[in-house]
């Protein structure tokens, strides 16, 4: 090209040897405008069509794609591929021959500035290359948080490091076109540094296979609530990167949490409740144990009335009378034979109670026990799960079974155990 632009100029000047520089400049500006040209078709047509073709279709994989300007900058590389392409059309390499009145002159095109504009482009493709697979990856990780697997198995941790990857081989071709040396020379140096390339990447190395274990031994996933005291934590994990793992506590502070410390240190993790569809109520009421006594026949007639025990009082009561009936039980002194306690019949009726609550979740565990009396009285326990997970709800189904029962109490002539203060 520049030697038609330079016989163009000589004819046109009409002298044997025209100005170079002017030569190369018009090239350089035929290159331009090439370029920029390309350029306008690429983002005006090809890159319209490339998105009026994924906006017809279903899936919304692509439409993602041009939400994070993929595309956008794979076009780029169209117009800088074809400066680099025909640069040596204005800085030829080759020398150039001319006559000048039967005497032969040596013209040696410079081949710097023709060097110095190629390593340019290089570099700058070299970046979008970097941006592009950067808007890739970024892409790919929205796609899949869009599947349930996600909430599973998070690939964020990988993505990064491929990141990480790929910054390393940038630099390593950034040092290769600078100094005009193969890559392999380079990787070969580099070969020699293992050791001190151990040694500065060590905390995002151990962040990555701690990130690999969490993922792999399903240890941590986005949306468990884990609680870690050492670290402050005590809520929802909201983002799973390659160097820190980031909670939302309840007070809506966010603590900061190095991948490592997860695989190092205990934490509390509470997914296995979630996915139980029960929160567990455990919570005792201690009885005084001077309250405790045989049911005599007032209080079973009383307790027959109770809606939740009717059946029970019936059943006991006639179990009671067959055995001490069988056995020729003298009843006149009360510790003879089977009777029914207050603190017993208490205890049906809290089993009752709570069978029947629709927020008792009775296909999991179910306890109402007595546990070993103690100075401060003999504590009822009661162990069983809500059907409602939600904080909130969940609270106010406790407070209100607990509230329930400490209002029944006295009807069973028991007391709650509670320490009086001392007068001084």
């Amino acid at each position: 090209m520049l030697k038609t632009v330079t016989q163009w100029l000589s004819e046109y000047q009409q002298v044997d040897e025209p100005n170079k520089i002017i030569a190369q400049c018009i090239v350089l500006g035929i290159i331009l405008m090439i370029a920029y040209f390309a350029n306008l078709f690429s983002k005006g047509i090809l890159l319209n069509a490339i998105k009026f073709l994924f906006k017809a279709t279903k899936t919304n994989w692509d439409d993602i794609l041009l939400k994070r300007h993929v595309f956008h900058r794979i076009v780029n590389f169209i117009p800088a591929l074809i400066i680099w392409r025909l640069l040596p059309q204005a800085f030829p390499s080759t020398t150039i021959v001319t006559t000048i009145e039967g005497s032969s002159v040596e013209t040696i095109a410079s081949t710097e500035i023709a060097t110095v504009c190629r390593t340019a482009m290089l570099i700058i493709m070299l970046v979008i290359a970097v941006r592009t697979i950067n808007a890739l990856l970024s892409a790919i990780e929205e796609i899949y948080e869009q599947y349930p697997i996600s909430n599973r198995i998070p690939i964020k941790v990988f993505l990064q490091a491929v990141k990480i990857i790929e910054y390393l081989i940038a630099a390593i071709f950034f040092v290769a076109i600078v100094a005009a040396i193969e890559p392999s020379k380079i990787l070969a140096g580099l070969g020699a540094l293992t050791a001190v390339t151990m040694l500065v990447f060590k905390d995002t190395i151990l962040s990555f296979v701690s990130g690999i274990q969490l993922i792999t031994n399903k240890m941590v996933t986005e949306g468990d609530w884990i609680e870690m005291p050492s670290y402050g934590a005590d809520g929802d994990v909201i983002d799973i990167s390659l160097m820190t793992i980031k909670v939302q506590n309840w007070n809506k502070t966010i603590s900061t949490i190095p991948t490592s410390a997860l695989t190092t240190n205990s934490f509390k993790n509470w997914r296995g409740m979630t996915e139980s569809g029960g929160r567990r109520i455990k919570r005792s009421i201690s009885l005084d144990m001077n309250s405790i006594k045989f049911c005599t026949n007032e209080m079973l007639e009383r307790f027959k009335k109770i809606e939740f025990i009717s059946e029970y009082i019936d059943k006991k009561l006639n179990d009671v009378t067959k055995y001490n009936a069988q056995n020729k039980i003298d009843e006149t002194i009360i510790v003879n034979g089977r009777r029914l306690t207050n603190i017993g019949t208490f205890r049906a009726y809290c089993v009752a109670y709570l069978k029947s609550h629709p927020k008792i979740h009775n296909g999991m565990t179910f306890l109402v026990r007595q546990l070993a009396p103690t100075e401060s009285g003999v504590p009822i326990e009661i162990y069983v799960f809500s059907n409602d997970q939600n904080w909130g709800n969940y609270e106010d189904i406790q407070g209100d079974i607990f509230d329930h029962f400490l209002a029944v109490i006295p009807e069973f002539d028991l007391k709650v155990f509670q320490k009086l203060s001392e007068i001084k």
